[in-house]
């Protein structure tokens, strides 16, 4: 009989423990899963962001305009290969109003240039060029809403004021993982000639494709010197910066969820513990009987610990081969069909169940280290006087 074997036969004692124990580590490394993912999910916009595209906004922030006419200047700028802009729009379903997605008021005719990773057919192109109140929606949002081709869409604006008709003239499909395939893009033009003069020839933002993404730093500050001595100043960065900078924004919680996800861990090692702990009281005097035949301290110390590790692998495994389905399959698609505007990228990554795994697999011996090192200082005498 080896320690590993000597170890499971004890565990096998008192099956319902053990099984309650290891379900509460499968419970606890899900849970953990879920977290991660939801994190990797939520700072994935800086490391997929494309490299070669410089957005121009407002100096002073992003919620104020630009004029129009700011986009010819950039396209003349060095390094710039084409250039388009975009607006928000702020528009809501009115027939599924809890349900969130971005409308874009953009160019026609270059936006899709720009963002060649919002993949189109040429006909729904062609059909968006020639039709005013035309838009195209990503494939996702299509989906979670029950639209199609040629479907009349009324949506109300939180920004312009008022109910507008839009009419589906096709969807697009996402090229690489950093595109949101739930957005509503929609012509600025159609916008622009609606709303009170005044307002007129102002857009949100200005996109640059540039030539060498190498540089794109150095490039937007070309450009923002352009605009140095007008009324209105500007910031250029790249995309990767601006996910970043607002990524900022939510550091605090982030650092919640990192602190919820250690708290996980340390509950789960003192479950184990208490369970490993218990079994060694129990048999306090079988140890007596082990060690008055011959068996040394360290080996009652390593039954012990073998006990800790296969509690926690068995409950890890477990817990791993239940999130990657519930992760992947239902929470992703609750996510997308929700909150997929803001989590676009929520999957359980493999990196992150070789983290959980590794986490139980560290909490084992930890949790076991105190009932193993008790169990190694029995004395023999002591120990078959003493009654579980």
């Amino acid at each position: 009989m080896t320690l590993a074997s000597l170890a499971i036969r004890n565990l096998a004692r008192d099956k319902l423990r053990v099984a309650l124990t290891a379900a509460g580590v499968a419970t606890a490394i899900l849970t953990f899963l879920l977290l991660r993912a939801v994190v990797w999910a939520w700072t994935a916009g800086p490391r997929l962001a494309a490299r070669d595209r410089v957005v121009t906004r407002n100096k002073v922030t992003f919620a104020m305009s630009l004029p129009k006419h700011y986009v010819d200047q950039v396209r003349k700028a060095p390094h710039v290969v084409a250039a388009t802009w975009a607006s928000w729009f702020g528009g809501r379903d009115p027939r599924h109003d809890t349900s969130f997605f971005s409308t874009l008021a953009v160019d026609p005719a270059t936006f899709f240039t720009v963002y060649d990773d919002m993949e189109t057919t040429p006909a729904a192109r062609e059909a968006f060029a020639r039709d005013r109140r035309g838009a195209i929606v990503g494939d996702l949002l299509a989906r979670r809403l029950g639209w199609t081709v040629g479907d009349r869409v009324t949506l109300r604006s939180g920004i312009v004021p008022g109910e507008w008709e839009f009419t589906i003239d096709g969807t697009y499909t996402a090229a690489s993982r950093a595109v949101d395939r739930a957005s509503f893009v929609l012509r600025w033009d159609y916008v622009n000639d609606a709303i009170p003069p005044e307002y007129r020839d102002r857009i949100g933002w200005i996109v640059s494709r540039v030539d060498d993404s190498a540089r794109t730093a150095e490039i937007g500050a070309q450009i923002d010197r352009i605009f140095d001595e007008r009324d209105t100043q500007t910031l250029s960065q790249d995309e990767r910066s601006i996910s970043a900078s607002f990524l900022a924004m939510f550091s605090a919680v982030l650092e919640a969820v990192d602190a919820v996800c250690a708290t996980i861990i340390g509950v789960m090692t003192l479950v184990m513990a208490n369970t490993i702990a218990m079994g060694v009281r129990e048999r306090t005097n079988e140890y007596g009987v082990l060690l008055a035949i011959g068996f040394r301290p360290a080996h009652l110390a390593l039954s012990v610990a073998a006990e800790g590790f296969v509690i926690g692998l068995a409950g890890a495994t477990v817990g791993a081969g239940l999130a990657w389905p519930f992760v992947n399959l239902l929470v992703r698609r609750v996510v997308d069909d929700t909150f997929g505007s803001l989590i676009p990228n929520l999957r359980l990554e493999p990196r992150h169940v070789a983290q959980a795994l590794a986490a139980a697999l560290i909490a084992a011996p930890v949790a076991a280290a105190l009932p193993a090192w008790r169990a190694s200082r029995l004395r023999v005498v002591a120990a078959l006087r003493r009654v579980g």
